[in-house]
């Protein structure tokens, strides 16, 4: 019996994309070779239809991070190498990566949470200018220049002569600003939640961050860093789980 052959239509109507989608996956390595009939037509297999619903899972935005959108992609073209086994073992640390970017991420709220309720995250015995301050925390000048104008702190300044000074609580504000930044929160994020948290709230800060207000326009995924990280985590697991599906039918096939 002659082999039944899938259509472009037919893998684009499986993985819910237009048909030119699957043609690009094709010609960005997304996709396993495809073979030709004699007239030109593509041939999928369900190898192939296999391999574009792993990759429509994983190429999803928002993207939480470069490292992971390259990791997913290395990934992609990986298993569509035919190495399933090697794809798999990717999967896993791809998975691991995405839970990383969370630990960073908690990491960030425990310490907000615990600044937020009273206790101090920096101490110093005199106010220190922008320089020292900057130094003092690993950052830039610039850097603080930018915090203040973006609105996310008032830097209090010398009546002498009107240069700015960082006492321990500044510093401690740009303390949970620095780290909530390299865990991924975006400016605006961070702003939303220090917003709140001026306004007495104490709680529900978490969710500030992770919740836009309905005059905010959501462009990023750092926005909604938490939101972002979950739905690459649920993308890595069905991954995970797709290829083992793709090494048991390749398995009881040969």
């Amino acid at each position: 019996m002659a082999k039944k052959w899938l259509r472009t239509s037919d893998i684009a109507r499986a993985a819910g994309v237009h048909p030119n989608t699957v043609r690009l996956y094709e010609e960005w390595g997304f996709l396993p070779t495809v073979p030709r009939s004699e007239s030109g037509y593509r041939r999928f297999s369900e190898a192939h239809l296999h391999q574009m619903l792993l990759a429509r899972g994983l190429l999803h935005e928002p993207w939480p991070g470069q490292a992971i959108r390259r990791s997913a992609i290395a990934l992609v073209k990986h298993a569509a190498t035919g190495d399933l086994g090697g794809a798999l073992e990717r999967a896993y640390r791809h998975l691991a990566l995405v839970r990383a970017e969370r630990v960073r991420a908690e990491a960030a709220i425990a310490l907000l949470e615990r600044w937020a309720n009273g206790a101090a995250a920096d101490a110093v015995a005199d106010p220190l200018h922008i320089g020292r301050a900057a130094a003092h925390l690993g950052v830039t000048v610039d850097m603080l220049r930018n915090w203040e104008r973006n609105g996310l702190l008032e830097t209090p300044r010398d009546p002498r002569n009107g240069y700015r000074l960082y006492g321990a609580p500044e510093l401690g504000r740009l303390r949970v600003i620095r780290m909530l930044r390299d865990a991924g929160y975006s400016p605006m994020a961070i702003l939303r939640m220090l917003r709140r948290l001026d306004e007495g709230q104490t709680r529900g800060l978490r969710e500030a961050l992770d919740t836009p207000r309905d005059d905010e326009d959501v462009f990023m995924a750092a926005d909604r860093w938490l939101s972002a990280l979950d739905f690459q985590e649920s993308c890595a697991l069905d991954a995970i789980a797709r290829l083992e599906i793709m090494i048991e039918r390749r398995f009881t096939s040969e």
